[in-house]
């Protein structure tokens, strides 16, 4: 009953605040609408709200679904992963310096090499201090539940952080098509149910699926605020399953962000006729 309690918070706390900051950013947009218009893959001018709406539904469903489950701290991490995501990559949207197109953690790492710091590298020690933290709370709530040595405590702080942390970087990797990004955390969603972390699954569902709708049609654009906070929050509700799958969610996530420095996502999709059709689901042809 505690987890379906949770659960049904989570969504409708989500849902909720989600379309409530869409609304208000609707009514009154801070520095004008050629702010917050961007130019997707089709050419088509799409609005970057989308992005700060489902990070703030992120954070509050995290955060009641937890407080409703009686697991406040998990609910106070996602909600940490999903403001730390969602602020940095708006930051990033933003004031993107579009003269200096460094991309991937290789184009950030060289500019800061060279002396330059980029909006880019900026967001990456955001979102790895909001990870750390995160990974702090879910250390403290898994030490309270079960009890755990200070050498496998501190094992278990660095594989949640580069768990959240990864996480998030992943699935910004996504948002290359409309609704991609927000699939990707849907089953990202499910996958966080199966670990055994109802509500931190549905505190993603209700914001994302309430995305869905205006992604696909391309009125809205997650961005990197969106889809930053989203595997951010997701990669929370990852950490609540056994250390081994930890384990090789971390090195899933380690693995395919290293193989994005190389490989198209995009290319893979369009290549693999189910991916292929899961990927245009929804969209426009």
């Amino acid at each position: 009953m505690t987890r379906l309690r949770g659960s049904v918070a989570g969504v409708l706390a989500g849902v909720t605040a989600r379309n409530l900051v869409r609304a208000a950013l609707d009514e009154q947009m801070p520095g004008g609408t050629a702010t917050w218009l961007r130019t997707n893959f089709r050419g088509t001018r799409v609005s970057l709200m989308g992005g700060p709406a489902l990070a703030s539904g992120l954070a509050a469903g995290a955060l009641v679904g937890g407080a409703a489950s009686r697991r406040a701290r998990v609910g106070a991490a996602g909600a940490i992963a999903a403001l730390a995501g969602g602020a940095a990559g708006l930051n990033d949207d933003l004031r993107e310096d579009t003269e200096q197109r460094d991309k991937g953690l290789r184009g950030h790492l060289g500019a800061l090499r060279e002396g330059r710091v980029t909006t880019g590298a900026m967001k990456i020690a955001a979102i790895g201090a909001g990870a750390f933290v995160a990974a702090t709370l879910v250390g403290k709530d898994r030490r309270r539940a079960q009890g755990t040595s200070a050498a496998a405590a501190l094992g278990d702080l660095a594989l949640d952080s580069v768990l959240v942390a990864g996480t998030a970087n992943l699935v910004n990797l996504f948002d290359l098509r409309p609704g991609r990004a927000l699939k990707v955390g849907l089953i990202g969603a499910a996958a966080v149910a199966v670990a055994g972390a109802p509500a931190q699954a549905a505190a993603v569902v209700g914001p994302a699926a309430a995305s869905l709708p205006a992604d696909l049609a391309e009125l809205d654009m997650l961005g990197d605020s969106g889809a930053n906070a989203l595997g951010g929050v997701v990669g929370v509700g990852l950490t609540q399953a056994s250390r081994r799958v930890r384990l090789a969610a971390a090195a899933t996530v380690v693995g395919l962000t290293l193989a994005s420095e190389r490989v198209s996502f995009s290319r893979v999709i369009e290549r693999t006729p189910v991916l292929s059709t899961l990927d245009a689901w929804g969209r426009r042809p």
